[in-house]
C-alpha cells in the first residue's frame, strides 16, 4: 500500500482530479471536504494536504488543532498571492504550501520532497555477494574484510550491480542509476569505471562478467 494521504478541500471537482492523479503515482488518498473532518482524521495519515478555504473550520484553524495533537506533515493549499495565509500556516507548523490553482505534478513534487525530509529512513542492511560486502548508508565496501578504496561513482556502480546480482545489467541502466545521466552514444565511461572497479577488487574481480554489447553481470555465487 502506498503512502496514506489525507486531502482536505471543499472543491469536489479539484479533489477528484488530484486524488486520481496521486493514486496513479502510487499514493493511497482519502478525501474530506471540511476542516472538522480533516481534524478528526489527520492523525491516521502519513501526510495531510489542507485547503485554507473550507467550511466548518478553515484550513488555518484546522492546522492549529491538528498541531495540538500530531506532528503529521501538512501541506497547505493557499490562494495564489495570499502571503498572509502562507506565513500564518508556516508559523503554525505547516511543512510547506502550494498556491492554487496548482498542477497535480507540482503537488506530487512537494509531497515527495516533504516525505523525504520527514519520514525516518530504515538503516539499510549490507549487500553481500560471496565475501564482497557493501554498506549503502555508510558508503563502505569490503572484500574479505579488506576495505575497498572506491570513488563515489565506482561505489554507485558496484551497488547497482550488487543489488541486481544474478542478472545482466545493461550499460543504459548502469549509466542512469550509477552516473545519474542517460547513456550517450559511444560513451565509454561505464567500461572505464568497471575496469577500475575490477582492478581494485583484485581476486573478487572474477565475480564481474562482461556481456558483450549489453552490459555487466555480477555472479551471485
Amino acid at each position: 500500500m502506498g503512502t496514506q494521504v489525507l486531502l482536505a478541500d471543499d472543491d469536489v471537482e479539484l479533489s477528484a482530479m488530484l486524488k486520481e492523479y496521486l493514486e496513479r503515482e502510487g499514493y493511497a488518498v482519502t478525501v474530506v471536504h471540511d476542516g472538522e473532518a480533516a481534524v478528526r482524521a489527520a492523525a491516521g495519515f502519513q501526510i495531510v494536504v489542507l485547503d485554507v478555504m473550507m467550511p466548518k473550520l478553515d484550513g488555518i484553524e484546522a492546522l492549529r488543532r491538528i498541531r495540538q495533537a500530531s506532528r503529521v506533515p501538512v501541506i497547505m493549499l493557499t490562494a495564489r498571492g495570499d502571503d498572509v495565509d502562507r506565513i500564518v500556516g508556516l508559523e503554525l507548523g505547516a511543512d510547506d504550501y502550494v498556491p492554487k490553482p496548482c498542477t497535480p505534478r507540482e503537488l506530487v513534487a512537494r509531497l515527495r520532497a516533504i516525505l523525504r525530509r520527514t519520514q525516518p529512513q530504515e538503516p539499510a542492511g549490507p549487500l553481500t555477494v560471496d565475501r564482497l560486502v557493501l554498506w549503502p548508508e555508510k558508503r563502505r565496501a569490503e572484500w574479505k574484510g579488506r576495505a575497498l578504496d572506491l570513488t563515489s561513482t565506482e561505489f554507485n556502480l558496484l551497488e547497482v550491480l550488487m543489488r541486481n546480482a544474478g542478472r545482466v545489467v545493461s550499460k543504459k541502466e548502469l549509466s542512469e542509476a550509477g552516473l545519474g545521466r542517460p547513456l550517450a552514444r559511444f560513451d565509454r565511461a561505464i567500461d572505464v569505471h568497471l575496469s577500475s572497479i575490477r582492478h581494485k577488487l583484485g581476486e573478487a574481480s572474477a565475480l564481474i562478467h562482461t556481456v558483450r554489447g549489453v552490459g555487466y553481470h555480477l555472479a551471485k555465487e
